[in-house]
């Protein structure tokens, strides 16, 4: 794939983002994505807001998390990653994880952005 192929460069403008319910914890979490497969890129990003999370999962991707408010914390095998506004968490692919957080916004950032395809095809 060449950069010709991919969408064009375009703002993303936060008030006129649509979060939409996690699909597994609808009450916990909220997401919106502002770049990944529709722009035809490895590459995929959004916000998510979580609220009163506790949310097991095994990270399918590489993910870089940055938090924007509130608190975020990240339990992994190794230990619990806690971070703050402006702090980042680092995540490999495979790690097993719980996301938590009483109130948070985060910005996110994962490859490949085709992970769910990958998944199901395994």
């Amino acid at each position: 794939m060449t950069d010709i192929d991919k969408a064009p460069a375009r703002l993303n403008r936060f008030a006129d983002l649509s979060f939409q319910p996690r699909f597994a914890y609808p009450e916990m979490a909220d997401v919106v994505e502002v770049a990944g497969l529709a722009d035809r890129s490895e590459l995929s990003g959004g916000f998510a807001r979580f609220r009163d999370a506790d949310i097991p999962w095994q990270v399918q991707y590489d993910e870089l998390i940055l938090v924007i408010s509130g608190k975020f914390a990240v339990e992994t095998p190794q230990g619990r990653l806690d971070a703050g506004p402006i702090d980042t968490i680092w995540l490999p692919a495979g790690t097993r994880v719980r996301y938590l957080a009483a109130s948070a916004l985060v910005f996110y950032s994962l490859q490949p952005a085709s992970w769910v395809n990958a998944a199901t095809a395994a």
